[in-house]
């Protein structure tokens, strides 16, 4: 006899509400139906920890200090443009 076995991994994140949902849970895990592991990573993190990644060989953003020069910069030279009329 010969046997194929197709073996499908389904993922899935579970917020448990109630605590009769999380013994149902750990009672699945027990009967080997299901295997239950905790994420320590916070996906907030992980996406900051992408973004760091990625801007780290970047220059670094401007300061709010540097955003409002540049800011009062462009409104000075729009004044002066509107007045000349």
């Amino acid at each position: 006899m010969h046997y194929d076995y197709i073996c499908i991994v389904m993922m899935y994140q579970v917020d448990v509400l109630n605590p009769k949902a999380d013994k149902l849970l750990k009672d699945l895990a027990d009967l080997n139906l299901i295997t239950l592991s905790k994420s320590s990573d916070d996906p907030f993190l992980a996406i900051v920890k992408r973004l760091r990644k990625k801007t780290a060989n970047k220059k670094p953003l401007p300061t709010l200090e540097e955003i409002t020069n540049e800011v009062e910069e462009v409104r000075t030279q729009m004044y002066v443009r509107q007045n000349k009329s």
